[in-house]
Order: structure tokens, then sequence, then C-alpha cells
């Protein structure tokens, strides 16, 4: 009787330690912006429970921990197809300004329109300039896509919708850097500071979720 009581609150604690590891820690509380901070120009607003981008170009910037490790998800809408935003990821320190996070950590790319010039390394799901798209899964403007970054060691993965559009491992070779506004090349931390782009006064993207959860 005792060894079937034993086991049986074994059990219990197992799946509750399994629940903990599979829950999604919000780094968004849906009211305001307690834990982040705004960096460059821009800004980012809450209206009605969502992280709305304002101008730009800046970045808000979730300055409390770095993160290696997890999955960062990422659910997002926009106001339409020409809308450039993105997520930061990887950065080594806090950056003083957008163009230091943009030339020091990666760039989770948000950009399913035509004003940019890069094409398939220019849209939505890459690391902006360096990887090409694997597929454009991101759904029409106003509904809601759902983007998932897991962060493994050296490995960068991007699904967006549940389709994978970059698997990247540090070291993979990249396209030569050919403007300004692109980023350096070399490699970049496993772990970092992660943030959110507002790129500029015609772009409009909304988030509703910003959340983590540890691969292991």
């Amino acid at each position: 009787m005792k060894r079937n009581l034993l086991l049986f609150f074994l059990a219990i604690i197992m799946i509750s330690c399994s629940n903990q590891e599979d829950k999604w820690r919000q780094l968004f509380n849906g009211s305001d912006l307690s834990g982040w901070e705004q960096v460059g120009p821009g800004e980012f607003v809450v209206e009605d429970g969502l992280l709305k981008t304002v101008g730009g170009m800046g970045m808000i910037l979730y300055p409390g921990e770095k993160f290696g490790d997890v999955t960062i998800r990422v659910v997002y809408k926009v106001k339409d197809n020409d809308c450039n935003s993105g997520v930061f990821i990887r950065l080594p320190e806090k950056p003083a300004d957008e163009w230091v996070a943009v030339n020091t950590g990666y760039e989770v790319q948000i950009d399913n329109g035509t004003r940019h010039v890069g094409g398939d390394y220019h849209c939505t799901g890459v690391l902006y300039s360096l990887t090409k798209a694997m597929a454009h899964p991101q759904k029409a403007p106003g509904e809601w896509n759902t983007m998932e970054i897991t962060l493994d060691g050296p490995r960068t993965i991007v699904h967006v919708n549940g389709e994978m559009v970059t698997d990247f491992t540090e070291g993979d070779p990249v396209p030569e850097k050919t403007r300004d506004f692109e980023p350096n090349r070399g490699p970049r931390p496993e772990s970092g500071y992660i943030g959110l782009q507002n790129h500029d006064a015609l772009s409009t993207a909304w988030f509703k979720e910003v959340s983590v959860r540890p691969i292991r």
C-alpha cells in the first residue's frame, strides 16, 4: 500500500514538472511596457491590449535577461503587406542605438511585401539579408501570425504559422554584405538580449504575445 502511494505521488510530481516545462512565460503583460525599454526613434504603444509600432526606426528591448536554448513565440499581425518589422535575437550587449542591434545581433524579419529589394533574403522569417526563405507562410494583412524562433546553441530555427522558414547554424555560408543598411557579418553569441523593431512611419504591426519557453 505504501509503495503504491509513493509511486502515485512520484507520478504526480513528474506530471507537474512536465507541465511546468511546457508553459510559456509571457514577457508582455498586455497592459503596459513594464520590463521593456525603447531604443532609438519611434516608439511602441499599448492599445487594446496589443503592442503597436509607431514611427521609427527603433526598437524595444527586453533588458532583464539574456536568452539561449529557448523558443521565442511572437504572435503578430500587420497593416499591409509592405509592413516592415522584426524580432531581434542574440544581442550580445544592451544596444546604445538601433543600428548596434542590427549589426551585433540577428533580426528575424517581418516583411511580406515588395518595398524591400532583397527578395528571399529580406522577407518574413529569415535572418535579415543572411538566410534565404524556405517558405512564405505569412498570412494576409489583419490576420494573426505565429512566429516561433528556436535558439538551440549555435543553431537558429524559425517557423511561421507552423512552416519552417529558416534553419541556420553559426558558420553556415551567408551572402556578402552589399548595402549599408544590411547587418555586419560575423558570429553571434549563443545567448543574448531580444527586442522588437519599429521600422518606419509607413509600417504598422501589432503584437499580442511575446513569450519564451526553454527547450531543455
